[in-house]
């Protein structure tokens, strides 16, 4: 039936080589017989299941995209049935009966971001706020002079249940001994998570939002430590002494290493990533590895792999046991015991718990006697993962993860290594087939999952690595055959007190690793900075990357259309010229040789990002030592590329003269009622609008806001006057938007 429509579609095409056109009804008809030939192989396949997820996952984005308020649940559960049950009168209709089902996926996906959202409501603070915080802690990350620590807040100064955080993240550098689950008395420095320092940007506040931090901060002066007064619930309990032990193991192989090479390794076995150094995080980011350090799935296939392996192995040198057990089911079980265990020592992250979930699937599949790599399984996981954190759609790690895998799937045929393979008994033969068959593999499936996470990577972090197939290529055989099966090692001795020598063995591998790594970012443009695309080119990428794995027949050539589009919408995006600090510290604005110059004081996370996002590689002091604004003790002027003029406002006595002549006055106090400025992003505007970024045209000024125009999302917070009044609040200072920083954006992950 298939070969029949791709005749019928092709026949056209001899026709019009003959010079015979033929007729409209004989095209058309061509198409609809070669459409549902291309069909029935996707069903034949059961390539239509994978499409669910897809349409499970649209729902999400309709819900965090699209919704304008807070939607009743009943809404999307009432529909997602009703849907289901006209499917009973469509069996005889696939395509209809396709799309109802598909429908009603897209309202389930709809119902678990309504779900998930209502699930994990709790306070945000709306305010900077100084008071005495006690608590409970619930975890900690070690770092060079200090620590970061999630603390369950038992009482925060005058704040009532209803307003104060559920949790808090707060740093601090006293080397007093905090250890999880200790209760700590201290006076607290907090302010609300975050938001985006940009339109389009990282949010901070929504990733704290559904891990119920309400605030983020530090701790000011003594901090007093003790010990619960009443057992701890047994959740609390037993993730607090993961954490404990996760921290005194963290310890254990830096000290047993050392070094930069000691943090890596311990950041690869306990998830621990604080000890690492910025510079040797950019090394790893510059050679394209540092999905490395990031507990994901690499490391739970490996994982899963290297116990996987010893079990079967271990067994199958019992003859009896070979011959009567089914010892690949039980390596299969075995694997998904220790690598569900490895994801709870490891800390149970969002992008680690998605990594098991495929896992767990691709090792269920092995139970119940079917192909353990298939898209069916990765679609099942993708839907498992979203049912349960339907946010990570919207992040990097999910897209970029799911992203690589699918790649993978679809091009195993074509990089299975078949063409070394030889039947030459020679041993040199075969040693030279396995060595390039494992070279051209590890190149192969890195460059395809570079191809499949390319869109998702640059939309969200503006980089590229043109190396990154090489550092891929050289370190990959190091973690996998080294580092990798070393850390599993290292943990089954330690009870024995016998991993010491493991781990110096696994730092020679981490160090050469560094080395490698090291080496490529000292190529020239090891990292280069693209500027930021919109959503709709990361849209039409993504559909490209979705058509042109899930199918199996020539539906996989529609994905051209989109992925054409989106690369030239992507190639040439519209800049911003003018980027506003959510407080109103600062700004930069695009000068008149069109690069951006820096007005006042923005924190340097947040002009970091906007030089990212405008495609700037400059480092920091290049920019804000730069010429050009003209300033004094009232506040800065800078004339734009198109000669409008831009006034920041530091003092209020400077709100006459820059109220009649600039086009667009910011500050970060409130500007008199009479000021006569077109635009005025002062601190009311900033408050209720967040980030704005502006670009100026003839027509007048475009101009986009992190909140947009609505009710706020529920993790945004309140209107200061709407919330029950602080215990004591700070106005704004000049350190407050840098201490609003505290968590640097996600660091992606090319699972391979």
């Amino acid at each position: 039936m298939a070969q029949g429509g791709g005749r019928a579609v092709g026949g056209a095409v001899p026709a019009l080589l003959a010079g015979r056109v033929p007729a409209p009804s004989q095209l058309w008809q061509g198409t609809i017989e070669g459409l549902g030939a291309c069909l029935a192989r996707e069903a034949e396949q059961r390539r239509l299941f994978p499409w669910l997820a897809v349409a499970f996952g649209a729902g999400i984005l309709v819900f965090f995209t699209a919704t304008d308020g807070a939607p009743a649940l009943a809404a999307p559960l009432t529909a997602a049935p009703l849907c289901l049950a006209v499917t009973f009168a469509l069996r005889a209709r696939p395509i209809a009966l396709a799309l109802m089902l598909a429908l009603a996926a897209l309202f389930l996906g709809f119902a678990a971001g309504v779900w998930r959202v209502s699930s994990v409501a709790g306070p945000v603070l709306s305010r900077i706020t100084i008071a005495p915080l006690a608590g409970l802690v619930e975890g900690l990350d070690e770092r060079e002079g200090g620590a970061r620590l999630i603390v369950r807040v038992a009482s925060f100064g005058d704040l009532d249940a209803e307003s104060r955080p559920r949790r808090v993240r707060v740093s601090y550098r006293a080397a007093q001994a905090v250890r999880p689950g200790d209760t700590i008395r201290a006076t607290a420095r907090l302010l609300p998570p975050p938001e985006a320092v940009r339109p389009g940007g990282y949010d901070f506040a929504r990733d704290a939002y559904f891990r119920g931090i309400g605030a983020v901060g530090s701790l000011v002066g003594k901090v007093e430590v003790g010990v619960p007064a009443e057992p701890l619930p047994w959740p609390v309990q037993v993730a607090a002494s993961i954490d404990a032990a996760r921290n005194a193991f963290t310890r254990r192989i830096t000290d047993a290493i050392g070094g930069q090479a000691g943090a890596v390794a311990a950041a690869l076995v306990t998830g621990k990533r604080g000890l690492i150094t910025n510079e040797t995080n950019d090394i790893l980011r510059a050679a394209g590895i540092y999905h490395v350090v990031s507990i994901s799935g690499l490391h739970m296939v490996l994982a899963a792999g290297v116990v996987f392996w010893l079990v079967r192995a271990g067994l199958a040198l019992v003859p009896v046991l070979a011959l009567s057990w089914p010892i690949k089911k039980i390596a299969a079980g075995a694997a998904m015991l220790g690598v569900t265990a490895y994801c709870a020592f490891s800390g149970w992250d969002v992008a680690a718990e998605r990594a098991l979930i495929m896992t767990l699937v691709m090792l269920g599949a092995i139970l119940v006697d079917r192909p353990a790599l298939s898209m069916r399984n990765l679609a099942l996981a993708a839907i498992l993962a979203l049912a349960r954190e339907p946010e990570a759609l919207l992040g990097p790690s999910f897209q970029m993860s799911f992203g690589a895998v699918a790649g993978l799937i679809a091009c195993a045929p074509l990089i299975d290594g078949r063409v070394f393979r030889t039947d030459n008994p020679s041993r040199i033969a075969r040693a030279a087939s396995w060595v390039a068959t494992a070279v051209v593999g590890t190149l192969a499936t890195t460059l395809v999952a570079q191809i499949a996470t390319a869109p998702f990577a640059t939309y969200h972090f503006q980089t590229v690595q043109p190396f990154g197939l090489v550092g891929n290529a050289l370190t990959l055989p190091l973690v996998s055959l080294a580092v990798m099966p070393a850390a599993v090692l290292g943990m089954l001795a330690y009870p024995f007190a016998l991993d010491r020598p493991v781990w110096w063995l696994m730092g020679l591998a981490v160090r050469g690793m560094l080395e490698i790594s090291a080496w490529i970012a000292g190529f020239g443009q090891a990292n280069m900075v693209l500027p930021a695309f919109g959503t709709g080119a990361l849209v039409l990428l993504a559909a490209a990357l979705l058509l042109a794995t899930l199918p199996v027949s020539r539906l996989r050539l529609l994905a051209l259309v989109p992925a054409g589009l989106g690369v030239a919408i992507a190639a040439s995006p519209t800049r911003y010229d003018i980027y506003i600090d959510r407080d109103g510290a600062g700004a930069a604005i695009r000068g008149q040789d069109g690069r951006l110059v820096v007005l006042g004081r923005p924190p340097g996370f947040v002009l970091e990002q906007w030089l990212k996002a405008d495609g700037d590689g400059r480092r920091l002091d290049a920019v804000t030592g730069a010429a050009g604004p003209r300033c004094d003790r009232l506040g800065c002027t800078l004339a734009a590329i198109d000669g409008r003029t831009v006034a920041l406002v530091t003092d209020k006595r400077a709100f006459a003269e820059d109220c009649a002549r600039a086009d667009i006055l910011i500050t970060r106090m409130r500007a008199p009622a009479g000021c006569a400025a077109p635009l005025i992003a002062d601190r009311s505007f900033l408050a209720a609008r967040g980030a704005t970024a502006i670009r100026l045209g003839a027509a007048g000024l475009d101009v986009v806001t992190v909140r947009g125009i609505g009710p706020p999302k529920p993790w945004q917070p309140k209107p200061v006057s709407e919330t029950t009044p602080a215990a004591q609040s700070l106005s704004p200072s000049s350190g407050d938007s840098g201490a609003a920083d505290p968590s640097d954006p996600p660091p992606g992950e090319t699972p391979q």
